[in-house]
């Protein structure tokens, strides 16, 4: 006896006529009955009253009938809860730059795992150039990262430029002069704050490059080990910092932000995944991102996957 055979029989039942099973099924009649007779010769039983209009079961027969959808049910709910550990064993490996922690990615993770329950997030933080390198070994499956690398094995997406500001300590001369905004020229005199010291290029690279783009020289320059710490320094009145908007979200006594008005004074933050990878979790965590911004009113031009 098989599940098939359980449902021919049901769908007998249920109908009342072999004709109106038969089309239910999607199958010819004359092999339906064979199969309702088969069934009959192996229980060694009848469970059909014959020439019943409309089709009645024998008593035998109601009893298969109750026992015959409980095991159907329960087939399908092994089928689905095997469906549901299966899904479970899905993994999605995010690579991430610390500082992208702070401003929305947390948001659009959380979001991500309350629409994908199924799927598991292992958050893994590395620079951008190791995003690079493990999309193509295959132990991230996307990255977020601050910097523009071109790599033929790897897709890239531009998803928004985020703004930058100048972290000061709240006693400085430049919150009250530069309340509304500041421009790079006029922080040459000022000891700045660079992070991270390692893994060049970086973001600290960035910055440079950013004063370099408007003829600039930075004299005076401590590099330091991550965001936090030198936003600590500037709490410290130890110096000031360049730092993307979303470092506003942390909060030190004495910390004070001041916008940036030089155009060029963004942060792109670039989503990266393997070029030739249709994995549908990614295109959902794609989603998600912008579904994010539209929360947040963030301005954007959406790419395409």
């Amino acid at each position: 006896m098989e599940l098939r055979h359980l449902r021919y029989f049901v769908a007998v039942v249920e109908e009342q006529s072999f004709t109106k099973a038969a089309e239910k099924l999607f199958i010819a009649q004359p092999p339906l009955s064979r199969q309702i007779q088969n069934l009959e010769n192996e229980l060694d039983v009848q469970l059909f009253v014959r020439g019943s209009r409309p089709l009645k079961t024998t008593e035998a027969g109601q009893f298969f009938y109750q026992h015959a959808v409980k095991l159907l049910s329960n087939a399908e709910e092994v089928k689905s809860m095997t469906k549901r550990v299966g899904l479970a064993d899905r993994t999605l490996n995010i690579g991430f730059v610390g500082s992208l922690l702070f401003g929305l990615l947390s948001n659009i993770v959380y979001l991500f795992k309350q629409q994908n329950r199924d799927v598991k997030i292992e958050m893994i933080e590395m620079t951008t150039t190791d995003q690079i390198e493990a999309l193509k070994e295959g132990r991230i499956d996307v990255g977020f990262g601050r910097l523009r690398i071109s790599d033929p094995a790897v897709k890239r997406v531009l998803l928004r430029e985020e703004p930058l500001m100048v972290a000061v300590h709240g006693s400085s001369p430049l919150v009250r002069q530069y309340k509304d905004g500041i421009h790079l020229a006029d922080l040459l005199d000022q000891r700045m704050l660079l992070y991270p010291n390692h893994h060049k290029p970086n973001f600290s690279t960035q910055v440079r490059h950013l004063f370099s783009e408007y003829g600039l020289d930075l004299k005076n320059v401590r590099e330091v080990r991550e965001l936090q710490l030198a936003l600590g320094f500037v709490a410290a009145a130890e110096g000031i910092s360049i730092v993307p908007s979303s470092a506003q979200n942390i909060h030190l006594s004495h910390l004070h932000f001041i916008p940036l008005l030089d155009d060029a004074a963004v942060s792109p933050i670039f989503m990266a995944m393997r070029n030739m990878d249709e994995n549908s979790d990614i295109h959902s965590l794609f989603d998600c991102v912008y579904q994010v911004y539209d929360l947040e009113h963030i301005e954007y031009d959406r790419r395409v996957l």
